[in-house]
C-alpha cells in the first residue's frame, strides 16, 4: 500500500484546480497536524520492541498505518495547490517557450524576406540607371551622327549649287557674247520694261541672222558654228553639266 502524496489526485490528473476539502476546525496558531502524526509514527517505531538476534523491531502494523493515513489526510490543502501550480508553471513555461520560438522563426523569415526584397529593389534601380545611361549615350551618338550626315549633305549641296551657278553664268555669257555682271551688280531697271512680241524675234534668234531662201544651199557668214566645230568652252560646259548630273545621281 502506497502512502506517498506525490501521486496526482483526481483533480490534478484532469488539469483542474483542486478544491479544498472541509476539515475539522483547529487552532490557526497550532503547528501542522500532519507533521505531528508523522512524529507520532516515528516515535512508535523507535519505541517498538526489538527482535532477538536481529535489527528488526516488532510494531503494530494496523496502528502505524492508521497514524500514517491520518497524517496524509491532514496535509494542508495549500501543499496540493502549490504542487499543482508548479506543474502548471512548467506547462506554461513550455508553451510560452514554444510560442516564443515560433515568433522568432517568423520574425527571422520576415527579416530575410525584407532583405531579399531590398536587394531586388536595389538591383532593379541599378539596372534601370544603367539602361537610362545607355539610352542617353545612344541618343548622343545618334545626334552626332545625324549632325555629321546633315553637314556632309549640305556641303555636297553647296558644291553642286556652286557648280550650277557657274554653269548658269557661263551659259548666259555664252548666249550674250559678253561677260555678265556678278550677282548683285546688275543695273537697276526703272520705268516700263519693254516687251518682245513673238513675231518680232528673228528666225535664227537674237544674235543670229536669218537664213534666206536663196542661201539654203550654203552657210551665211553669220551662221552659228556646227556642233563639230564647237570650241573648248563648249566642251568644258558639257563636261561640267555631265558631272553635275552624275553628282545628283550619287
Amino acid at each position: 500500500m502506497t502512502f506517498h502524496d506525490d501521486l496526482p489526485t483526481a483533480g490534478e490528473s484532469t488539469g483542474q484546480t483542486p478544491r479544498a476539502t472541509p476539515r475539522r476546525s483547529r487552532d490557526p496558531l497550532a503547528g501542522p497536524e500532519g507533521e505531528a502524526m508523522v512524529r507520532r509514527a516515528a516515535d512508535m517505531i523507535a519505541s517498538a520492541r526489538p527482535m532477538p538476534l536481529s535489527s528488526s523491531v516488532m510494531i503494530n502494523r494496523d496502528e502505524v498505518l492508521e497514524v500514517l493515513t491520518e497524517a496524509i489526510d491532514r496535509l494542508p490543502d495549500e501543499l496540493r495547490q502549490a504542487r499543482w501550480l508548479l506543474k502548471e508553471r512548467e506547462d506554461f513555461l513550455k508553451r510560452v517557450q514554444a510560442e516564443g520560438d515560433e515568433i522568432l522563426d517568423a520574425a527571422s523569415a520576415k527579416a530575410e524576406a525584407m532583405v531579399q526584397r531590398t536587394e531586388v529593389v536595389k538591383a532593379a534601380e541599378q539596372r534601370a540607371r544603367r539602361i537610362v545611361e545607355a539610352a542617353e549615350d545612344e541618343a548622343r551618338r545618334l545626334r552626332m551622327e545625324c549632325e555629321d550626315f546633315c553637314d556632309q549633305r549640305l556641303a555636297q549641296f553647296e558644291i553642286v549649287l556652286n557648280r550650277t551657278l557657274r554653269m548658269v553664268h557661263a551659259g548666259r555669257d555664252k548666249l550674250s557674247g559678253t561677260p555678265m555682271t556678278a550677282p548683285g551688280d546688275e543695273p537697276e531697271v526703272t520705268g516700263d520694261v519693254p516687251t518682245v512680241r513673238p513675231d518680232s524675234v528673228p528666225a535664227g534668234g537674237f544674235g543670229r541672222p536669218a537664213v534666206g531662201a536663196g542661201d539654203a544651199g550654203g552657210e551665211a557668214p553669220g551662221d552659228a558654228p556646227s556642233p563639230s566645230a564647237a570650241g573648248p568652252a563648249d566642251d568644258h560646259a558639257d563636261e561640267a553639266e555631265t558631272a553635275f548630273f552624275d553628282q545628283d545621281e550619287v
